[in-house]
């Protein structure tokens, strides 16, 4: 079980880490005029967007400017990916 468990938890960091790279190209596209409303952006938006959607009624766009992304980034990056490795530590540890 526990090596289920640590198997489990080095995806989840993978995935996290790749959820993060698309979240900032996604927010390349954004930023980016002409890469706008193509096939790429669309699919990186069905990803991206349902966690988005939710951080922006409680923090709206403050001077036009979305700070949904950044505290989606920063909570992946200080809150998400920390207990991750910290379980899968000492999870992995034990086997």
């Amino acid at each position: 079980m526990d090596a289920l468990l640590c198997g489990l938890g080095q995806v989840l960091i993978w995935a996290v880490w790749l959820y993060t790279i698309v979240l900032l190209v996604y927010a390349i596209f954004s930023w980016v005029p002409d890469l706008r409303g193509g096939g790429f952006e669309r699919f990186l938006g069905r990803i991206i967007e349902p966690l988005l959607i939710p951080l922006r009624r409680i923090v709206p766009p403050l001077g036009g400017l979305d700070i949904a992304f950044l505290i989606l980034l920063l909570v992946l990056q200080f809150l998400v990916r920390p207990l991750l490795y910290n379980f899968t530590y000492h999870v992995c540890a034990l086997y």
